[in-house]
């Protein structure tokens, strides 16, 4: 049987069967299934690999910049890891469901050290209905002549959030590149008071069904002031008008976030957990 022999990388004819696999859970899977919509499973378009062990619809993983499992047991678990370890680390860390990716990295951790942190309880969170507060009229798309005044919001979301600096390896210019991206292609949005952002979030990844909001951050001289919930409410009314479902997820510890989301409707659909690499 296929399953004896490990993890292998898929090509381009298991292509319709991955997207099948990866539209039962649209949510968990938006990450890796809009890279797939968009690519195939060209690795160098894709930049990254989709491997299996016995088919997509027995287990399936993503590995690139970051090492997703969307489906298996503990053995494809193990599998998985296996063919990680082989190879010089690639992935900045592990996402996705929490009951796929902690016992992943229980198997990887003795082949790579310790984490640098774990979240290990992330609310993936969705809407598809109105949201419940008033969307902020303020908040827009940003223009790519405002990157300058986007940009330091966004590194200084980044640090607080990842808890590391994103310039700190080549002075910005690929981060920079990764913002402008985000606005070029219209999926980031903010409030701008007198130049500076006061809100600020991005749609990372949108695939056919989904929206997966990130790096939502208010001005810390303006928390508390519903900034949060307002605008994420503009950003996710703008997810749904284009037909999709409206997601993102949250670090448990996060009170003051969770709280906002729920005034805005999101309800919890799984949970994700991360672990961060050095």
């Amino acid at each position: 049987m296929l399953k004896l022999l490990g993890a292998r990388q898929l090509g381009g004819r298991d292509t319709s069967q991955v997207l099948r696999v990866l539209e039962t859970d649209p949510v968990a899977a938006c990450m890796v299934a809009a890279r797939v919509q968009q690519s195939g499973l060209d690795p160098r378009v894709l930049q990254g690999e989709m491997w299996s062990r016995g088919g997509p619809a027995e287990s399936l993983c993503f590995a690139g910049a970051n090492l997703i499992p969307l489906l298996g047991d503990v053995d494809d678990l193990r599998a998985f890891a296996d063919r990680a370890s082989r190879f010089p680390r690639m992935c900045s860390s592990l996402v996705g469901r929490a009951e796929l990716t902690l016992p992943l990295w229980d198997v990887l951790e003795s082949e790579w050290g310790s984490a640098r942190e774990i979240r290990s309880e992330q609310p993936l969170l969705a809407l598809d209905v109105r949201p419940k507060v008033r969307p902020d009229p303020h908040v827009r798309q940003v223009r790519m002549g405002e990157i300058d005044m986007y940009l330091p919001a966004a590194i200084a979301m980044f640090i607080e959030e990842v808890g590391i600096d994103p310039q700190a390896s080549d002075g910005g210019r690929s981060y920079r590149r990764r913002v402008a991206n985000l606005i070029s292609s219209g999926r980031a949005w903010a409030r701008f008071e007198d130049g500076q952002v006061v809100y600020k979030a991005e749609v990372g990844s949108m695939s056919a069904a989904v929206g997966q909001i990130q790096g939502v951050w208010v001005d810390p001289a303006r928390r508390g002031e519903g900034l949060g919930a307002a605008g994420t409410a503009a950003v996710a009314q703008a997810v749904m008008a284009r037909g999709r479902v409206a997601s993102l997820y949250v670090n448990s510890y996060n009170e003051r976030a969770r709280r906002a989301y729920a005034r805005v409707g999101f309800s919890q659909v799984a949970t994700f957990a991360t672990v961060l690499l050095d």
